[in-house]
């Protein structure tokens, strides 16, 4: 008897068609569509309309535009930049309609490709025209968002009347303009007559406090993947930066002390790893222990040795910032992405290099098997825990990595307790992004945006408090794992030890 199971008659198909011979069935006639993101779309615009809207103040909020360092290179690049994005975008935004078009499903990437190459496109046309500040009236856009906003939450109901999915481009389309109304709203609400904000120091330091929490994140896709809650995060940020410290003072070598921080963060993975895949003890109980373990750890030693005698433990230098030739001078976002030290541009290597191997090559189908089902995993001959050990071993080296940003990069000296609790960040940006190295890269960098834009607006005297903008992106993570912005589902085999046999 064969194995198949064909479906009968009257059943229909994954994809809402019925077996031959039989009728077929309107795609989306048989399926319930969750109201979740109508109700919650539609309650964020009402939400809109009060602070954007009623709210708003009839001042200018301005954006200054970050000065180039030679003007004369920064225009160049501009006109370059200017061609190849309008080239690229035209040629993607056709890639996408020609396979709609066709009714395929198309390529996941083009669209975000597009959407990056029209943001690049309209940066460098700002550098073409040389304009140095955006002045927003800030009523006027205020009552345009809102009504924009409310037009997306009234389609999204509509689709949901009419037992259709809410698409990918509406819930994008709808954060943009929200992000835009509600930066203009917290600018304006500064103490001058006309509050401004440099735009360029916004997303630069947005960046730079993402840096550990990308890696952190990266640190938990690498385990979770694999079927191991990495809560440890923490503690291999905070031995990372420990050992990059101490390590880069003795040696005099600040690259030896990045090193050293990987395989920090390495060790606290290889107890994480024993004790929870080995001995089959609760992986969170001894993520938290570890975390526990490494603070007093670190405070240890840094009161009895670092402070004792700080200038040959506890100056390691910092990894300065290099410029990548043209790159570096593409308006706006040239300094930013392109103006990193050397833990900045792994951040850009590690982000391309996990989501690659997890998604293209034959290890990520291995991990991501493992992930979700180790028993079949099993079953075809791949060894589970010794992938289990492999991928926490390799996730608590980059969570070093992101540790030595504190000692190398950021200041240049260890403190008790210095990475701040950013390793639950790192989780949250974790489950925000939904388990994707993309979507944590994203994530992490909106919990940047937000940590940087809390100094920000506390400096132009917003009125809008600083705690909130520390509880955005917290709430955010709630909302995506309520489902309101798409389904978030971590690995099956998550936090589940697994046994042969």
């Amino acid at each position: 008897m064969s194995a198949t199971t064909q479906p009968p008659a009257s059943q229909p198909t994954a994809d809402g068609a019925a077996p031959s011979g039989g009728p077929r069935m309107k795609p989306g006639a048989s399926e319930l569509v969750s109201w979740k993101a109508g109700i919650g779309l539609g309650l964020l615009a009402l939400l809109a309309t009060v602070l954007f809207g009623f709210l708003a103040n009839s001042k200018t909020a301005g954006f200054r535009i970050a000065e180039p360092r030679d003007p004369n290179a920064s225009t160049v690049t501009a006109w370059i930049t200017l061609v190849v994005a309008l080239t690229a975008a035209s040629y993607l935004g056709y890639r996408w309609n020609t396979q709609r078009g066709n009714g395929g499903a198309g390529d996941r990437w083009v669209p975000a490709a597009t959407i990056a190459a029209v943001v690049v496109l309209g940066l460098a046309a700002l550098g073409v025209a040389g304009v140095e500040k955006i002045a927003v009236p800030s009523m006027a856009l205020g009552w345009i968002c809102s009504v924009l906003l409310l037009g997306l939450a009234g389609y999204a109901i509509f689709l949901t009347l009419n037992h259709r999915r809410t698409p990918r481009w509406l819930g994008g389309t709808f954060a943009v303009v929200f992000l835009v109304g509600f930066m203009v709203w917290i600018v304006a609400g500064g103490r001058d007559n006309e509050p401004s904000i440099s735009l360029g120091g916004l997303l630069a330091g947005s960046v730079t406090l993402a840096v550990p929490l990308v890696f952190g994140s990266l640190s938990g896709v690498l385990c979770e993947r694999v079927g191991v809650v990495n809560i440890a995060i923490e503690g291999q940020l905070l031995l990372g930066a420990f050992s990059a410290a101490v390590v880069a003072t003795v040696t005099g070598n600040v690259y030896l002390g990045l090193i050293s921080a990987a395989v920090a963060g390495a060790l606290v993975s290889l107890v994480l790893a024993v004790v929870s895949i080995k001995y089959l003890v609760n992986q969170i109980i001894v993520g938290v222990v570890l975390n526990v373990l490494i603070s007093g750890l670190t405070s240890f030693l840094f009161s009895t040795l670092l402070t004792a005698d700080p200038q040959h433990l506890n100056k390691p230098g910092r990894l300065q910032p290099v410029d990548i030739p043209f790159l570096a001078d593409i308006p706006v976002i040239g300094p930013i992405l392109f103006r990193q030290s050397l833990v900045g541009y792994l951040m850009y290597v590690a982000v391309i290099v996990v989501y690659v191997g997890l998604f293209h090559t034959k290890w990520g189908l291995r991990v991501r098997a493992v992930g979700e089902h180790p028993q079949a995993a099993d079953t075809v001959g791949i060894n589970v825990n010794r992938t289990r050990f492999r991928n926490v071993l390799m996730g608590g080296a980059v969570a070093g990595i992101g540790g030595s940003f504190f000692t190398l990069v950021s200041v240049d000296a260890f403190s008790k307790d210095m990475s701040g609790g950013r390793g639950y960040i790192a989780l949250a940006a974790l489950i925000f992004g939904r388990w994707n190295p993309i979507g944590a890269f994203l994530a992490a960098l909106l919990f940047g945006f937000a940590d940087n834009l809390q100094s920000i607006i506390t400096i132009i005297g917003s009125p809008v408090p600083s705690q909130f903008m520390a509880m955005l992106p917290y709430a955010l993570t709630v909302i995506a794992v309520a489902g309101l912005v798409g389904r978030s589902r971590p690995p099956a085999a998550s936090g589940i030890p697994y046994v042969k046999g």
